[in-house]
């Protein structure tokens, strides 16, 4: 990033660390609306109409903030599980699969310990949900840290397998009898659903969401595991050379961003439905992966790229009723984004 401010730094300015991380995030989001407008126009639409119904539907009503602000939750925490193995160079592409098994084992939580108090038992599906997906992270850890198989292959693939193993489940014994011909878990209780702000649908969740941001962030910049870890990420033979143990970096790594990832499972499970269900992701664990790209690995850049993708998918259906677009040009937006993301490198993380 050095090299880049130079020119700045030669005429007298000198921008802060967080405006440069936000730099290349806002640049590319950008060019991904003016790409977007460009598809607006050849379907013959208004684009600065649409972006104006978009915006004002979902930031200028408190009903459309509060629901910006539930989307964010598990879009942060997927990011943020994106992230922590990027700083060893690692790509965990799992981020799906770890969602879903967290939001299975917290099920099993609720379902199994329904008689314990809140106080109790939402810390325990907390953990359980972190356990589910960072377990699920870590059979990728262990094949990389072996040198068995890339981690890419492997967390992608197992997004596949965690879905089936939740319809297992859905299908058989935790099978609500009342659920007709939609299957879903049974009801948790009261004491394990995760509590809400005032009359909206903002959970504790965006609360523990943030909390993870800061840890993340305090971990990676100002504590030695935050050192040797973008040690290996710049050039691991040489960290193996100093003594780092990379094979333990890598297993923790992944199993850290697959319990974040899970934990969002949990509050998804527990604030939103208040049950299992088939599809318990419209796709939190590939936005989650944009997110990061975005952000460059940034903290706050993983939380300003969360609240405007929230923004954009809550804006599909505005779209639809003020525009008369399908549901599905919201995909293309995220096709879009991810193409721009993918044809430029990540560099300078911070």
């Amino acid at each position: 990033m050095a090299q880049r401010t130079e020119p700045l730094r030669a005429i007298g300015i000198s921008l802060p660390a967080w405006v440069r991380g936000l730099a290349r995030p806002v640049a590319m989001l950008a060019l991904v609306l003016l790409a977007f407008g460009v598809v607006l126009l050849i379907a013959g639409k208004d684009p600065l109409r649409a972006y104006a119904d978009v915006f004002g539907q979902t930031l200028g009503t408190p009903y459309g903030i509060s629901e910006v602000l539930v989307r964010m939750i598990p879009l942060i925490l997927t990011a943020v599980a994106v992230a922590i193995p990027a700083r060893l160079g690692l790509i965990n592409i799992g981020g799906e699969g770890q969602f879903y098994m967290g939001a299975w084992l917290a099920t099993w939580g609720a379902i199994t310990f329904g008689d314990l108090p809140a106080w109790l038992l939402l810390p325990l599906m907390c953990v359980l949900g972190m356990i589910g997906g960072g377990v699920w992270a870590a059979m990728a850890g262990f094949l990389r840290a072996k040198g068995w198989v890339n981690e890419t292959i492997s967390t992608l693939l197992l997004n596949y397998v965690a879905p089936l193993v939740t319809n297992f489940f859905i299908f058989g014994p935790w099978r609500s009898p009342d659920s007709g011909l939609f299957p879903v878990s049974k009801t948790f209780v009261a004491a394990a659903r995760l509590p809400t702000f005032g009359g909206t649908r903002v959970t504790l969740g965006i609360v523990l969401a943030l909390c993870a941001v800061v840890l993340f962030w305090f971990v990676t910049t100002r504590t030695r595991w935050g050192l040797e870890m973008r040690a290996i990420g710049g050039n691991s033979e040489a960290a193996r050379r100093l003594g780092i143990p990379l094979p333990a970096y890598i297993l923790l790594a992944l199993f850290a961003g697959g319990a974040l990832a899970g934990l969002a499972g949990m509050a998804e499970v527990s604030g939103m439905h208040g049950r299992l269900i088939q599809v318990i992701s419209p796709g939190y664990g590939f936005m989650g992966f944009l997110i990061s790209w975005l952000a460059g690995g940034n903290a706050l850049g993983i939380i300003v790229m969360s609240f405007l993708l929230a923004v954009i998918a809550s804006g599909g259906t505005v779209l639809q009723l003020t525009q008369g677009l399908p549901y599905a040009i919201v995909n293309i937006l995220m096709a879009l984004i991810l193409f721009i993301v993918l044809a430029r490198p990540m560099v300078g993380r911070k």
